[in-house]
Protein backbone atom coordinates (compact mmCIF):
# COMPACT_ATOMS: atom_id res chain seq x y z
CA UNK A 1 0.00 0.00 0.00
CA UNK A 2 1.05 3.43 -1.40
CA UNK A 3 0.46 6.40 1.16
CA UNK A 4 1.21 9.91 0.36
CA UNK A 5 1.47 12.09 3.04
CA UNK A 6 1.29 15.79 2.71
CA UNK A 7 2.12 17.77 4.59
CA UNK A 8 4.92 15.37 5.87
CA UNK A 9 6.71 17.50 8.45
CA UNK A 10 4.26 19.55 9.82
CA UNK A 11 3.11 19.09 13.66
CA UNK A 12 0.37 16.61 12.88
CA UNK A 13 1.70 15.30 9.64
CA UNK A 14 4.83 14.00 11.59
CA UNK A 15 2.88 11.87 13.71
CA UNK A 16 0.97 10.65 11.11
CA UNK A 17 3.86 9.87 8.85
CA UNK A 18 5.25 7.90 12.46
CA UNK A 19 1.93 6.06 12.45
CA UNK A 20 1.54 5.22 9.07
CA UNK A 21 5.14 3.75 8.94
CA UNK A 22 4.33 1.06 11.54
CA UNK A 23 1.49 -0.28 9.08
CA UNK A 24 3.32 -3.94 7.47
CA UNK A 25 3.48 -3.27 4.04
CA UNK A 26 2.94 0.14 4.20
CA UNK A 27 5.20 2.43 1.68
CA UNK A 28 4.79 5.93 3.10
CA UNK A 29 5.97 8.62 0.98
CA UNK A 30 6.30 12.59 2.45
CA UNK A 31 5.07 15.66 0.52
CA UNK A 32 5.48 18.86 0.79
CA UNK A 33 7.65 22.22 0.53
CA UNK A 34 10.90 20.96 2.39
CA UNK A 35 13.93 20.33 0.39
CA UNK A 36 14.24 16.35 1.71
CA UNK A 37 10.29 15.59 0.89
CA UNK A 38 9.79 12.73 -1.57
CA UNK A 39 7.93 14.56 -3.46
CA UNK A 40 8.03 18.53 -3.49
CA UNK A 41 3.90 20.22 -3.33
CA UNK A 42 3.20 23.40 -2.34
CA UNK A 43 -0.51 23.22 -2.44
CA UNK A 44 -0.80 26.94 -1.93
CA UNK A 45 0.88 27.65 -5.48
CA UNK A 46 0.54 24.46 -7.61
CA UNK A 47 -1.52 24.01 -10.62
CA UNK A 48 -3.74 21.15 -10.94
CA UNK A 49 -1.95 19.62 -14.17
CA UNK A 50 1.61 19.94 -12.14
CA UNK A 51 0.43 18.24 -9.36
CA UNK A 52 -1.35 15.70 -11.27
CA UNK A 53 2.16 14.98 -12.98
CA UNK A 54 3.62 14.59 -9.28
CA UNK A 55 0.30 12.38 -8.09
CA UNK A 56 1.42 10.15 -10.95
CA UNK A 57 4.86 9.72 -10.09
CA UNK A 58 4.13 8.54 -6.60
CA UNK A 59 0.99 6.42 -8.03
CA UNK A 60 -0.46 6.48 -3.83
CA UNK A 61 -3.49 3.99 -3.11
CA UNK A 62 -4.32 6.67 -0.35
CA UNK A 63 -3.11 10.40 -0.15
CA UNK A 64 -3.72 12.13 3.60
CA UNK A 65 -3.33 15.71 3.33
CA UNK A 66 -1.97 17.69 6.53
CA UNK A 67 -1.14 20.73 5.23
CA UNK A 68 -2.92 23.82 6.49
CA UNK A 69 -1.95 27.07 7.41
CA UNK A 70 -3.30 27.89 11.37
CA UNK A 71 -1.70 31.43 11.59
CA UNK A 72 -1.16 34.41 9.04
CA UNK A 73 -3.16 36.73 7.26
CA UNK A 74 -6.72 35.94 5.41
CA UNK A 75 -4.87 35.34 2.05
CA UNK A 76 -2.30 33.04 3.64
CA UNK A 77 -5.04 30.86 5.01
CA UNK A 78 -6.84 30.80 1.82
CA UNK A 79 -4.52 29.78 -0.33
CA UNK A 80 -3.24 26.62 1.85
CA UNK A 81 -6.15 25.91 3.42
CA UNK A 82 -8.94 26.73 0.54
CA UNK A 83 -7.12 26.65 -2.80
CA UNK A 84 -5.04 23.58 -2.02
CA UNK A 85 -7.51 21.13 -1.22
CA UNK A 86 -9.44 22.31 -4.25
CA UNK A 87 -6.38 21.51 -6.20
CA UNK A 88 -5.77 18.61 -5.20
CA UNK A 89 -8.82 17.12 -5.57
CA UNK A 90 -8.81 18.59 -9.03
CA UNK A 91 -4.93 16.72 -9.63
CA UNK A 92 -6.32 13.64 -8.08
CA UNK A 93 -9.33 13.00 -10.33
CA UNK A 94 -6.85 13.36 -13.07
CA UNK A 95 -4.10 11.20 -11.88
CA UNK A 96 -5.48 8.69 -9.28
CA UNK A 97 -9.01 8.84 -8.99
CA UNK A 98 -9.58 5.51 -7.14
CA UNK A 99 -7.12 6.74 -4.59
CA UNK A 100 -8.76 7.17 -0.99
CA UNK A 101 -7.89 10.87 0.25
CA UNK A 102 -7.90 11.70 3.60
CA UNK A 103 -8.33 15.40 4.80
CA UNK A 104 -7.93 17.21 8.03
CA UNK A 105 -10.30 19.45 8.76
CA UNK A 106 -10.77 21.69 12.16
CA UNK A 107 -13.67 21.79 14.80
CA UNK A 108 -13.37 25.54 14.22
CA UNK A 109 -15.19 24.81 10.92
CA UNK A 110 -18.40 24.33 13.85
CA UNK A 111 -17.92 28.17 15.23
CA UNK A 112 -19.30 28.92 18.59
CA UNK A 113 -20.87 25.74 20.51
CA UNK A 114 -24.19 25.66 22.53
CA UNK A 115 -23.05 24.86 25.65
CA UNK A 116 -23.69 20.93 26.66
CA UNK A 117 -24.51 19.70 23.29
CA UNK A 118 -21.64 18.75 21.36
CA UNK A 119 -21.91 19.00 17.66
CA UNK A 120 -22.68 16.39 15.16
CA UNK A 121 -20.80 16.06 11.15
CA UNK A 122 -24.36 17.67 10.87
CA UNK A 123 -24.52 20.64 12.84
CA UNK A 124 -24.78 24.03 11.25
CA UNK A 125 -21.08 25.65 10.68
CA UNK A 126 -20.50 28.82 11.33
CA UNK A 127 -17.01 29.71 11.74
CA UNK A 128 -16.01 32.91 13.30
CA UNK A 129 -12.51 33.98 11.05
CA UNK A 130 -10.57 33.75 8.70
CA UNK A 131 -9.33 30.59 9.85
CA UNK A 132 -12.45 28.45 10.38
CA UNK A 133 -13.86 29.38 7.17
CA UNK A 134 -11.21 28.84 4.91
CA UNK A 135 -10.85 25.23 6.36
CA UNK A 136 -14.72 24.64 5.82
CA UNK A 137 -14.20 25.89 2.07
CA UNK A 138 -11.58 23.05 1.82
CA UNK A 139 -13.65 20.74 3.56
CA UNK A 140 -16.72 21.92 1.05
CA UNK A 141 -14.20 21.50 -1.69
CA UNK A 142 -13.13 17.81 -0.54
CA UNK A 143 -16.58 16.62 0.08
CA UNK A 144 -17.89 17.93 -3.53
CA UNK A 145 -15.38 16.15 -5.19
CA UNK A 146 -16.80 12.79 -5.73
CA UNK A 147 -13.53 10.97 -4.70
CA UNK A 148 -13.23 8.26 -1.96
CA UNK A 149 -12.77 11.16 0.32
CA UNK A 150 -13.19 11.72 4.09
CA UNK A 151 -12.55 15.05 6.32
CA UNK A 152 -11.65 14.47 9.49
CA UNK A 153 -12.42 17.49 11.72
CA UNK A 154 -9.52 17.48 14.54
CA UNK A 155 -10.66 19.00 17.69
CA UNK A 156 -7.60 20.91 19.47
CA UNK A 157 -4.70 18.53 19.29
CA UNK A 158 -2.40 18.25 22.41
CA UNK A 159 0.97 16.12 22.80
CA UNK A 160 4.94 16.15 22.05
CA UNK A 161 5.99 18.09 19.70
CA UNK A 162 2.98 20.89 19.83
CA UNK A 163 4.41 24.12 18.17
CA UNK A 164 4.58 27.18 20.13
CA UNK A 165 2.19 28.66 17.25
CA UNK A 166 -0.41 26.91 19.54
CA UNK A 167 -1.71 27.60 22.85
CA UNK A 168 -0.25 24.38 24.23
CA UNK A 169 2.76 24.73 22.84
CA UNK A 170 3.42 28.46 23.09
CA UNK A 171 2.27 27.97 27.49
CA UNK A 172 5.04 24.81 27.62
CA UNK A 173 7.69 27.13 26.53
CA UNK A 174 6.61 30.10 28.56
CA UNK A 175 6.83 27.17 31.14
CA UNK A 176 10.47 26.40 30.14
CA UNK A 177 11.68 29.86 30.20
CA UNK A 178 10.10 30.39 33.80
CA UNK A 179 11.93 27.32 35.19
CA UNK A 180 11.32 26.94 38.76
CA UNK A 181 11.64 30.50 39.73
CA UNK A 182 9.20 30.88 42.77
CA UNK A 183 8.96 34.90 41.62
CA UNK A 184 8.09 33.77 38.06
CA UNK A 185 4.28 34.79 36.90
CA UNK A 186 2.81 34.01 33.67
CA UNK A 187 0.56 36.57 32.51
CA UNK A 188 -1.99 35.04 30.03
CA UNK A 189 -5.03 36.19 28.64
CA UNK A 190 -8.95 35.20 28.77
CA UNK A 191 -8.44 31.43 29.77
CA UNK A 192 -12.06 30.80 30.72
CA UNK A 193 -13.33 29.62 27.35
CA UNK A 194 -14.12 25.00 27.07
CA UNK A 195 -12.12 23.45 23.77
CA UNK A 196 -12.69 19.81 22.86
CA UNK A 197 -8.82 18.37 23.42
CA UNK A 198 -7.66 15.47 21.56
CA UNK A 199 -4.00 13.88 21.79
CA UNK A 200 -2.10 14.26 18.80
CA UNK A 201 -1.23 10.69 18.98
CA UNK A 202 -5.03 9.62 19.03
CA UNK A 203 -5.32 11.77 15.92
CA UNK A 204 -2.77 9.61 13.90
CA UNK A 205 -4.03 6.55 14.92
CA UNK A 206 -7.39 7.90 13.36
CA UNK A 207 -6.33 8.89 10.20
CA UNK A 208 -4.61 5.11 10.04
CA UNK A 209 -7.74 4.14 10.20
CA UNK A 210 -9.07 5.82 7.93
CA UNK A 211 -6.68 5.70 5.47
CA UNK A 212 -6.72 1.54 5.98
CA UNK A 213 -10.13 0.70 6.21
CA UNK A 214 -12.62 -0.92 3.36
CA UNK A 215 -15.02 0.69 1.48
CA UNK A 216 -16.44 4.18 1.44
CA UNK A 217 -16.81 6.38 4.86
CA UNK A 218 -18.96 9.33 5.80
CA UNK A 219 -17.89 12.52 4.39
CA UNK A 220 -17.17 14.21 7.48
CA UNK A 221 -16.02 12.35 11.11
CA UNK A 222 -15.60 14.18 13.94
CA UNK A 223 -11.92 13.45 15.97
CA UNK A 224 -11.77 14.93 19.43
CA UNK A 225 -11.74 14.04 23.15
CA UNK A 226 -15.76 14.25 23.52
CA UNK A 227 -15.55 16.16 26.00
CA UNK A 228 -15.59 20.73 26.53
CA UNK A 229 -12.08 21.39 28.95
CA UNK A 230 -11.56 24.65 30.28
CA UNK A 231 -8.54 25.94 29.10
CA UNK A 232 -7.69 27.28 32.40
CA UNK A 233 -7.45 23.66 33.43
CA UNK A 234 -5.36 22.51 30.27
CA UNK A 235 -3.02 25.51 31.54
CA UNK A 236 -2.79 24.71 35.42
CA UNK A 237 -2.27 20.63 34.36
CA UNK A 238 0.74 21.64 31.85
CA UNK A 239 2.05 23.81 34.80
CA UNK A 240 2.09 20.74 37.36
CA UNK A 241 3.73 18.50 34.96
CA UNK A 242 6.15 21.50 34.79
CA UNK A 243 6.71 21.75 38.40
CA UNK A 244 6.12 25.58 37.95
CA UNK A 245 5.77 27.19 41.27
CA UNK A 246 5.35 30.77 40.56
CA UNK A 247 2.15 32.26 39.66
CA UNK A 248 -0.58 32.44 36.63
CA UNK A 249 -1.99 35.28 36.21
CA UNK A 250 -5.23 35.97 33.58
CA UNK A 251 -6.57 39.45 32.05
CA UNK A 252 -10.47 38.81 30.33
CA UNK A 253 -9.26 41.63 28.74
CA UNK A 254 -6.13 40.17 26.51
CA UNK A 255 -3.74 42.47 27.50
CA UNK A 256 -1.64 40.61 29.79
CA UNK A 257 -0.21 38.29 27.74
CA UNK A 258 0.11 35.81 24.28
CA UNK A 259 -2.23 32.99 25.77
CA UNK A 260 -6.05 34.00 25.16
CA UNK A 261 -7.36 35.53 21.69
CA UNK A 262 -10.45 36.93 20.58
CA UNK A 263 -11.20 33.68 18.85
CA UNK A 264 -11.44 32.67 22.44
CA UNK A 265 -13.81 35.30 23.88
CA UNK A 266 -15.65 34.79 20.32
CA UNK A 267 -16.15 30.79 20.74
CA UNK A 268 -16.53 30.15 24.32
CA UNK A 269 -17.33 27.00 24.39
CA UNK A 270 -16.64 23.92 21.66
CA UNK A 271 -17.01 19.96 22.15
CA UNK A 272 -17.48 17.66 19.24
CA UNK A 273 -19.36 14.20 19.16
CA UNK A 274 -17.34 11.42 18.37
CA UNK A 275 -19.96 8.91 18.06
CA UNK A 276 -19.66 8.63 14.36
CA UNK A 277 -15.85 8.23 14.42
CA UNK A 278 -16.33 5.02 16.49
CA UNK A 279 -18.79 3.97 14.52
CA UNK A 280 -17.24 4.36 11.19
CA UNK A 281 -13.59 3.34 11.98
CA UNK A 282 -13.91 1.93 15.47
CA UNK A 283 -12.11 4.68 16.76
CA UNK A 284 -11.74 6.34 20.43
CA UNK A 285 -9.06 8.30 22.18
CA UNK A 286 -6.84 6.38 23.99
CA UNK A 287 -5.45 9.33 25.85
CA UNK A 288 -6.39 11.63 28.28
CA UNK A 289 -5.44 14.73 28.81
CA UNK A 290 -3.52 14.66 31.12
CA UNK A 291 -1.60 11.88 28.87
CA UNK A 292 -1.42 14.13 26.44
CA UNK A 293 0.22 17.24 28.57
CA UNK A 294 2.80 15.32 30.17
CA UNK A 295 3.73 13.76 26.35
CA UNK A 296 3.96 17.18 25.74
CA UNK A 297 5.94 18.47 28.73
CA UNK A 298 8.45 15.60 28.34
CA UNK A 299 8.95 15.62 24.74
CA UNK A 300 10.17 18.50 23.98
CA UNK A 301 10.94 19.14 20.50
CA UNK A 302 8.42 18.90 17.59
CA UNK A 303 8.49 14.98 15.83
Amino acid sequence: MRILVLGSTGYLGGHVVERLRALTGAQVLGGGRSADADHRVDLATARPEQLAKTLASAAPDTVVNCAGATGGDPVTLAEVNARGPAVLCAALRDAAPAARLVHLGSAAEYGPGVPGTPDTETAPTSPVGPYGATKLAGTAAVTASGLDAVVLRIGNPVGPGAPAGGLPGRVAALLRAAGRDPRAVLRLGDLSAHRDFVDVRDVARAVERAATAPGPLPPVLNIGGGAAVPVREMVHGLARHAGFIGRIEESVDGSAGPAGSARSARVSWQCSDITAAADALGWRPEHTLDDALAALWEGGGTP
